[in-house]
């Protein structure tokens, strides 16, 4: 039996395998022609979501029992294909939640209290003398958190959220929920998945419904954001976003680089130590039941 991994896990993948275990030894992802080759006879992948699972890769590699994606989303795979192929596909649900949650509210507050501006003044030294008008922000207590998918994760963020006083509405896709909420709300927090139905679902029409002012947070999905509508919205009345995540990872809009309302992280809502590594061990549990011929433990497709 082989596996094929496609980057360094926080824990040794040959200590819960057995068989050959081939690890890509990079952070950098391999090329769609190295996947293939590298995965070529192996009976078990474990990905990321910049790992492009597809029909090609997977007649590339008929002896693939298992694909095991080391994320809770699974948009980066072709699970139609792999289904019709009898390859299993699994996940790493619920273990990043709170981990997210906290990012979210991270991006929040640091957006709200205008952060990126007050600590670059603190840095240089040459934020001068008090001044009662100088850099306000927005106060959570009595303000409005519109959540935009409220799953496990928007869930956990609305918890924390009622903590600081906040108002919460959550709302589905639906049409006459989300807009209205947009009309209403102090900050927009992303929690949907994506699909063919959110991508781009904050496009010009979603921001021109938002009231002046308000802030987006997204630690879901980036091409669930339009960025180059979001640029010409920061241009108008929206006033900031905390992004974690981007329409086309690993670049980023340049126009949001340099711009004093706009937060931003390299998509690290799963980043703390205890995450990561039960992602890992879930991930290579999956594997390990599947060598073993028996069911995995998160499946995606049956």
């Amino acid at each position: 039996m082989r596996t094929f991994v496609t980057r360094r896990l926080p824990v040794d993948p040959r200590g819960m395998l057995e068989g050959e275990v081939d690890v890509w030894e990079s952070d950098a992802p391999p090329s769609a022609e190295v996947l293939r080759e590298r995965a070529r006879g192996a009976d078990a992948l474990v990905s990321l979501l910049s790992d492009r699972i597809d029909a090609m890769l997977l007649d590339a590699c008929p002896s693939l029992r298992i694909v095991a994606n080391y994320a809770v989303g699974y948009d980066n795979v072709d699970v139609a294909a792999a289904t019709e192929r009898g390859v299993a596909i699994t996940n790493t649900p619920d273990v990043l939640t709170d981990a997210t949650a906290d990012l979210t509210m991270t991006l929040l507050l640091a957006v709200a209290r205008r952060l990126r501006e007050a600590e670059a003044l603190a840095r240089t030294g040459d934020f001068g003398h008090w001044s009662p008008t100088a850099l306000l922000g927005l106060e959570l207590r009595g303000a409005t958190l519109g959540i935009v998918g409220h799953g496990r994760i928007g869930a956990a963020v609305a918890e924390r959220a009622r903590a600081f006083g906040m108002n919460i509405v959550a709302v589905s896709r639906s049409a006459g929920d989300f807009d209205a909420m947009l009309a209403t709300a102090d900050v927009v927090s992303i929690h949907c998945p994506l699909t063919e139905e959110t991508r781009g679902l904050f496009d010009a029409r979603a921001f021109a419904q938002m009231r002046p002012g308000a802030i987006l947070v997204n630690t879901a999905r980036g091409p669930i954001v339009d960025e180059a509508a979001l640029v010409d919205a920061l241009d108008g009345s929206l006033g900031g976003a905390g992004l974690d995540v981007y329409q086309d990872e690993p670049r980023v809009h340049p126009a949001l680089l340099e711009r004093d309302d706009v937060v931003l992280t390299p998509h690290i809502g799963s980043a703390t130590e205890r995450a990561r590594r039960r992602m890992a061990e879930i991930a290579l549990s999956n594997v390990a039941a599947v060598l073993r011929g028996e069911r995995p433990l998160t499946p995606v497709n049956g």
